[in-house]
């Protein structure tokens, strides 16, 4: 017991020892114990001294989720999982306005089948990382977060995204004439409650902050310089609550949906494969990558 008051009266301390990227701070100087490591699309610094890491997605324009980056992503998570100093992750942008865009539609696009199952099958394997994780996530929304991009932010803990009308998020896909699977929808209408997950779905609907902020897919809106201070300020709560008890009463409330996708993951990957690969998807995929290159030019 007296162990865990003292860890208890510690961890209380860290909001005023966290900086907006993780660092922390002592009579004005800057620790230097700081680990980074980075991939092509991942990066991610680490502080021991207060046991959160900045995971930056960094694939300009939009960090478009495709095969490598979903594969960096997990593996950077399960770096960190493993890591005993590692207790939080505070998931942004590297690229200034945008969260991310969502699903890279090239890796859905032209490809043969093997191809789509792979792909489909990393992005399992990172959302099962990233939902399932037992260290507390924070996405700081610094961006758009439309599609995929919304997926990541709703399969963390708690969600901050920067106040600015122009940034919008949601599950959009069937604007696209894509149909979100049965997990993207199950964690988004434990998020938000099933009827405006309905409408969310059925419309493609993207919410401005403040409209996500009222239906409850966002947990804060805050200026857009103050989003990685506000997370880090909120992570230091999480961590006054003891790991073991956070982390079971997590694993009771995710469970569900994590035992259901991977009961199901072949016939899910099959159902995708099957979809994406009909000649009416593929077609309206090629008009809107064109319309999208038109856009750019």
């Amino acid at each position: 017991m007296a162990a865990a008051l003292m860890r208890f009266s510690s961890v209380r301390l860290l909001a005023a020892t966290l900086s907006p990227y993780g660092v922390h701070q002592k009579h004005g100087q800057i620790s230097n114990q700081r680990r980074q490591f980075s991939n092509t699309y991942i990066s991610v610094e680490m502080d021991d001294a207060t046991g959160v890491a900045v995971m930056k997605m960094k694939r300009p324009p939009v960090n478009s989720l495709n095969l490598e980056l979903l594969t960096e992503f997990a593996i950077s998570l399960e770096k960190l999982e493993i890591d005993r100093g590692c207790r939080g992750v505070i998931l942004t942008s590297a690229i200034p306005k945008i969260f991310s865009a969502g699903l890279d539609i090239t890796e859905m696009c032209g490809k043969n089948a093997d191809h789509y199952g792979e792909f489909w099958r990393a992005l399992q394997e990172m959302w099962l990382k990233l939902y399932g994780s037992n260290m507390v996530t924070i996405a700081a929304i610094n961006g758009s977060s439309p599609a995929g991009g919304c997926l990541l932010a709703v399969s963390c803990d708690y969600r901050i995204m920067a106040d600015n009308k122009k940034y919008t998020i949601g599950l959009n896909e069937t604007q696209l004439g894509i149909v979100a699977p049965f997990w993207f929808k199950d964690i988004m209408t434990d998020t938000i409650g099933h009827r405006a997950t309905e409408r969310s779905l059925e419309l493609g609907m993207l919410y401005s902050p403040t409209d996500a902020l009222k239906i409850g897919l966002v947990d804060e809106v805050v200026a857009e310089d103050k989003v990685l201070s506000t997370a880090s300020a909120v992570m230091a709560q999480w961590f006054a609550v003891p790991d073991h008890a956070r982390q079971l009463t997590k694993s009771m409330m995710r469970k569900p949906n994590l035992d259901r996708l991977v009961t199901h993951r072949e016939a899910d990957i099959k159902n995708f494969v099957s979809f994406i690969s009909r000649d009416s998807i593929q077609k309206s995929l090629q008009i809107y990558m064109e319309m999208l290159k038109k856009k750019g030019s």
